[in-house]
């Protein structure tokens, strides 16, 4: 199965030392965010968790502890945008994550990690030309890193309309302007523009608009095909195979004005509060009334041999 850590939350970057835990005990409990008295338990086990994708702005503190990552397919995305601390006030020096990137790329390999440009938003700072310009010296310091980088532009959640009252949507217009500079800056610098649910509006430039968390960049990760359940996407115009997330929302400290998995910030400084390293739980822990349900997972790995394999299987004794 593929389990993921970063829709909800940074994992990496906030809970590393608890996910640590987490590897070394074995299993991890998640609570249904719409009905919290429900909770899955997973197994941690590369016998049957194939994939572990991450999404982080952060992934440094997660390095010390990669060794118990060894076993594990893993696919990493990591934020970097040209946003300021009004912006961003959480997230570390850019020049500092984009170093880490670097290293985190010579750790788990050129195609298991890719970066993310999002959510691109306009105003009087950050404006078309702005991002051209800060888009295009990213990827050349990326260069040889990563082959893919993902963008979108912001969505209006009811969440972010309420932290970022500001914040418009971007016109088409400018999105094509935007698209068709960065689908030709991350071609000079061996990237491939992956659009993140925007539709096949770029794909005139050169975007693969196939999605930006997809079975077949899984597969390429971790070199080995998948046979993968049919399931639901979570949005229409999501093309992405996402499965169970083991975070939790309303706990990312990076407090970024566009999120839209944090509700407020009293409501993360109350999470951290609860926060132990040593739970199951991300927040808390067990609680009278808890109906715990073990998920049911397992490899979708192909056990089909190769040719090779086949042919020598065939030698005589």
């Amino acid at each position: 199965m593929i389990l993921n850590t970063g829709q909800r939350t940074d994992i990496p970057a906030f809970y590393s030392e608890w996910f640590a835990n987490r590897l070394r005990e074995g299993f991890v409990c998640v609570r249904n965010p719409y009905d919290p008295k429900q909770v899955s338990r997973y197994r941690l086990d590369p016998s049957v968790v194939d994939v572990i994708g991450f999404c982080s702005k952060n992934p440094a503190p997660m390095f010390p502890y990669m060794e118990l990552l060894r076993e594990y397919g893993q696919y990493w995305y990591v934020t970097i945008t040209p946003y300021g601390k009004e912006i961003e006030p959480g997230v570390p020096d850019k020049e500092k994550v984009m170093e880490d990137f670097c290293r985190l790329s010579e750790m788990v390999g050129f195609d298991s990690i890719g970066w993310r440009y999002d959510p691109i938003f306009l105003n009087d700072t950050y404006t078309v030309e702005y991002h051209c310009e800060a888009f295009a010296k990213m990827a050349e310091r990326l260069k040889g890193h990563t082959g893919t980088v993902v963008i979108s532009f912001i969505d209006l959640y009811q969440k972010v309309q309420r932290n970022f009252p500001e914040a418009r949507t971007v016109s088409l217009a400018d999105r094509l302007l935007l698209g068709e500079s960065m689908a030709k800056a991350a071609k000079r610098c061996g990237m491939v523009l992956r659009p993140c649910a925007e539709g096949d509006l770029l794909a005139p430039f050169g975007a693969d608009c196939s999605g930006c968390m997809t079975v077949p960049m899984y597969e390429k990760a971790i070199g080995a095909r998948l046979k993968v359940p049919k399931k639901k996407a979570a949005r229409a115009e999501c093309a992405c195979y996402l499965s169970g997330d083991i975070g939790a929302y309303d706990t990312c400290r990076h407090f970024c004005r566009y999120c839209y998995a944090n509700s407020n910030a009293e409501a993360v400084r109350r999470n951290s509060r609860l926060h132990d390293p040593s739970s199951p739980f991300l927040v808390g822990n067990y609680e009278e009334g808890d109906v715990i349900s073990d998920a049911v997972q397992n490899s979708w790995i192909e056990k089909q041999l190769s040719l090779s394999d086949w042919m020598g299987d065939l030698q005589p004794q």
